[in-house]
C-alpha cells in the first residue's frame, strides 16, 4: 500500500478552494477546513480530538489523530491549515495538511506494529500575526506535552511539499555556499533541522532515503539561524524537544510564496506522493 496521488489532490482541491481563505479572520473558513478535517480523520477509522485556545478574543482548533494511543513515547507529525492572507495556499500549506490526512489513512490501513505512538496534528496560527507567539497552535500543542512531562520522541512538521520543478537552475539558494552543497535542479525534498538535533534528522533522513523515488536532502544550522525555525518545529525546539521540517525550500524555490498564484496547478502531486511514501517510512521505522 502506497500514498493514493488522487486522495493528495482531492484534499488540496478541498482546501484550496474553501472562500473566503483560510486566514486567522475568516473564522467560518477556518472552520470549514477543520470540518473537513475532522472528516477525513474520522472516515480513516480514527476519533479526532480538538486542542482548543484563545488569541486576539477568538477561539481557534488543533486537530489530533493519534496512533497506538496506549504507547508511552510519542513522535508528533504535524502540519498547518491556515494561510496567510487572501489567497488559496497550495503549496503553503495544503500540500502539508494533504499529506498529513494521507498519512493518517496509511496508518490507518497498514497497521504497523511499533512500540510507540504518533500523534498527527493539524495546527492553526501558523502565520502572521501570530507567527513566532505563544498563540501559535504548535506552541499551545508543545506545552501541552512539556506541561504533561510528556515522552517525547521528536517532532515532525510538513511544511510546503508540493511545489518541484525538472528545469536546470531552478533552485536558487539564500547563500553561496549552500549552492555548492546542494542540487541547482529543484527537484528534491530536504530535511530542516538543528545541529544540537542533528542525530534525530539524520535518523529521519536516512530512513527516507532508504528506496526514496524521490531525492531526499538534509541540511542542518546553529541554534538561532533564521532559516532554521521558520514553521511549527521552532516551537518544540523552544521546549527542548527533537524537531525538525519537511520542506520543499518554501518562498526559496516557490515564486508564488505567500501570493494569489500559489494555486493547485503549480503542484507537483506524483513527486508530493513520493515524498508521503518516505515519510511513512521514517515515521514507521523509528
Amino acid at each position: 500500500m502506497k500514498a493514493q496521488t488522487e486522495r493528495l489532490y482531492q484534499d488540496v482541491a478541498f482546501l484550496t478552494t474553501i472562500a473566503p481563505a483560510r486566514n486567522y479572520q475568516n473564522k467560518a473558513a477556518l472552520q470549514e477546513a477543520v470540518n473537513y478535517i475532522d472528516n477525513a480523520i474520522r472516515k480513516a477509522g480514527t476519533d479526532p480530538v480538538h486542542q482548543t485556545w484563545t488569541a486576539s478574543g477568538e477561539l481557534y482548533t488543533n486537530i489530533i489523530a493519534s496512533y497506538n494511543a496506549d504507547k508511552t513515547k510519542r513522535l508528533i507529525v504535524g502540519a498547518h491549515y491556515d494561510v496567510c492572507g487572501n489567497q488559496p495556499g497550495a503549496d503553503d500549506n495544503a500540500s502539508a495538511v494533504a499529506g498529513l490526512l494521507e498519512l493518517v489513512r496509511l496508518i490507518s490501513e497498514l497497521q504497523p506494529k511499533l512500540d510507540y505512538r504518533i500523534d498527527f496534528v493539524a495546527y492553526c496560527l501558523e502565520e502572521p500575526p501570530f507567527f513566532g507567539t505563544e498563540q501559535m497552535g504548535s506552541f499551545v500543542h508543545a506545552k501541552s506535552l512539556h506541561d504533561s512531562n510528556t515522552d517525547v520522541l521528536g517532532m515532525i512538521c510538513l511544511e510546503m511539499i508540493g511545489y518541484f520543478s525538472d528545469e536546470p537552475g531552478s533552485q536558487p539558494f539564500p547563500l553561496p555556499e549552500l549552492a555548492s552543497l546542494y542540487p541547482d535542479v529543484a527537484n528534491f525534498i530536504i530535511v530542516v533541522g538543528l545541529d544540537k538535533h542533528a542525530a534525530f534528522a539524520k535518523r529521519i533522513h536516512s530512513l527516507m532515503r532508504e528506496k526514496s523515488k524521490i531525492d531526499v536532502q538534509l541540511i542542518t544550522f546553529p541554534e538561532g539561524s533564521d532559516l532554521a525555525g521558520l514553521s511549527d518545529q521552532r516551537n518544540y525546539w523552544k521546549l527542548g524537544y527533537n524537531a525538525l521540517m519537511i520542506n520543499d525550500t518554501s518562498f526559496i524555490r516557490n515564486p508564488h510564496y505567500h501570493l494569489p498564484s500559489d494555486t493547485i496547478d503549480t503542484l507537483d502531486f506524483e513527486k508530493m506522493t513520493e515524498v508521503v511514501n518516505s515519510t511513512y517510512r521514517a515515521i514507521t521505522n523509528l
